[in-house]
């Protein structure tokens, strides 16, 4: 087996693709299904010409790359680029409406936006208004105006990196609890340090398959897997969406596997996931949201492995992780990872009362991002006076010092993996002819983790349908922000100073999807 890289090998992201196509050139980085292989030598040559492309298009070091793209070999290149030029990445969930993006691009102001083809008529009118500069295509069978830019390339000598560690790599929005989206700006050393630790922390050497289903706007996708995977020299396994039959027969091609709980509930919907399976396997990673005690044992008995859980979000990337030699508890998101530092305060009003060790989760390490992007009052808000990022979370650290989260003090929403703000929905649906006002919550989904679910109460004499209600909201918001039940109901439940409790809700609601 090749040696384990550590955290001190990498300085600088653009590094991993460098130093790995010098010593080994001929290793492959990525493979797919349809046969097509990229050596890492390959990458350094494609990467140049991709960058080089958006130098013709006049970008330089710090300018933003907006880019809402389907998932392929070429938008991982598009990406790669942007790392080795010194642009900065803003990876934009297809999922997300014209009226999302067109916030994105007018916030983020990127000189280049390359989107998908059959998107250009409707997103290019919305980017020139943005300012954007240049809009590309790029199609997930490498078609598009950004391919044959690249091929038209004749010099892809890119200028002299100066590496400062603290210069943007990626703006990755996160949705906001006042309905506003937020561009957490993430560094290189952001992600050169996050992507070490967890070559550490999760044994990857250059002698690893990572089977990728993940999308690759989301830090779980993009940093954790990517980034891991270069930064070990690891090959990538490159599926363009999850599909429990697909990972199935892939599964003995690879040797890990990164998920989110839906993942791996569908998976053990599969009769043929077994021992003898995922006998080439040695790790199953999940994030993103809460896995079930009950898959996590269910998987356990049907493959043998037990699935590592781990902690992470947009704004500080992975913080804590189960341990791979040693008890992975159920039910707990694991250890600090290594370099990285995490506390409970148990001043915040939203600590739980009837027990101490309870609280709000804070997190200080080099993972953690710079800031909101040209937001710096929210940056000042979300840190506390001596440093520490405030991640919203509650939660409490055993005697052992696992990591356990037991609630959000933000009511966010993970569903299915993604994050999903209350206030957000809510601004929508209070926005519809005959709702007087609303509220969202998240309660136990058997395949999602939790359903995004919301409760209206509607103006005197109106009268609202649940399928209208869904099918107003639709073009608003993205797929899966849209609640899978809107319940109609005649007022909300409200504490002495006029708050909703929804607390209440969830109690009330908690088994809804386990009918």
């Amino acid at each position: 087996m090749t040696s384990v890289i550590t955290r001190t090998s990498v300085v600088d992201p653009a590094d991993w693709i460098e130093s790995a196509a010098c010593d080994q050139p001929d290793r492959s980085f990525i493979k797919t299904p349809a046969g097509r292989e990229l050596t890492y030598a390959a990458l350094l040559d494609h990467s140049a010409r991709y960058a080089a492309a958006l130098m013709r298009r006049g970008v330089v070091s710090g300018d933003r790359v907006a880019v809402q793209v389907d998932k392929s070999t070429e938008a991982v290149l598009l990406y790669i680029a942007c790392l080795r030029l010194g642009a900065v990445f803003v990876p934009i969930n297809v999922a997300n409406t014209l009226n999302e993006v067109d916030f994105f691009l007018r916030d983020s102001a990127p000189r280049v936006a390359v989107i998908r083809p059959a998107d250009c008529p409707v997103l290019e009118p919305s980017a020139t208004r943005a300012g954007v500069a240049h809009v590309e295509t790029l199609g997930e069978n490498a078609e598009g105006s950004l391919i044959e830019l690249v091929r038209r390339v004749d010099d892809s000598s890119l200028p002299a990196r100066r590496v400062d560690p603290n210069a943007p790599a990626a703006i990755v929005y996160t949705s906001g609890t006042t309905g506003r989206s937020k561009g957490a700006v993430l560094s290189r050393a952001n992600l050169a340090s996050n992507a070490a630790a967890l070559v550490e922390a999760w044994q990857f050497t250059a002698d690893d398959v990572l089977l990728h289903t993940l999308p690759l706007f989301h830090i779980h996708g993009l940093f954790a897997a990517i980034n891991t995977a270069l930064a070990a020299r690891s090959c990538v396994l490159l599926l363009a969406k999850f599909d429990a039959a697909a990972v199935l027969e892939h599964l003995p091609q690879a040797t890990v596997y990164m998920g989110v709980p839906t993942h791996y509930t569908r998976l053990l919907h599969e009769p043929g996931l077994n021992r003898e399976a995922s006998a080439c396997m040695r790790l199953f990673v999940s994030g993103s949201a809460p896995l079930l005690s009950e898959t996590h044992r269910e998987f356990l008995r049907r493959t043998g492995h037990a699935i590592l859980e781990r902690y992470g979000m947009t704004e500080t990337l992975i913080n804590t992780s189960n341990p791979y030699h040693g008890l992975r508890k159920p039910g707990s998101v694991g250890t600090r990872l290594p370099g990285i530092e995490i506390r409970v305060a148990h001043d915040s009003p939203a600590a739980g009362e009837q027990d101490d060790a309870r609280g709000a989760l804070e997190v200080k390490g080099p993972n953690v991002f710079a800031g909101y992007w040209q937001d710096a009052e929210k940056t000042q808000h979300e840190f506390t006076p001596d440093g520490w990022f405030k991640t919203g979370d509650l939660g409490r650290i055993d005697d052992d010092g696992y990591v356990h989260i037991v609630g959000r003090a933000k009511d966010l929403v993970i569903s299915g993996g993604y994050n999903v703000y209350p206030k957000e929905v809510e601004t929508e649906l209070d926005a519809l002819a005959g709702v007087s006002e609303s509220a969202v919550f998240g309660i136990p989904h058997p395949d999602f983790g939790e359903g995004v679910t919301a409760v209206v109460v509607p103006e005197p004499a109106a009268e609202l349908s649940e399928a209208d209600l869904i099918h107003s909201i639709q073009s608003r918001l993205a797929r899966y922000k849209i609640p899978k039940r809107i319940l109609v109901v005649e007022e909300l439940p409200r504490n002495a100073m006029g708050k909703v409790q929804k607390n209440v809700l969830r109690a009330a609601y908690a088994s809804l999807y386990q009918q």
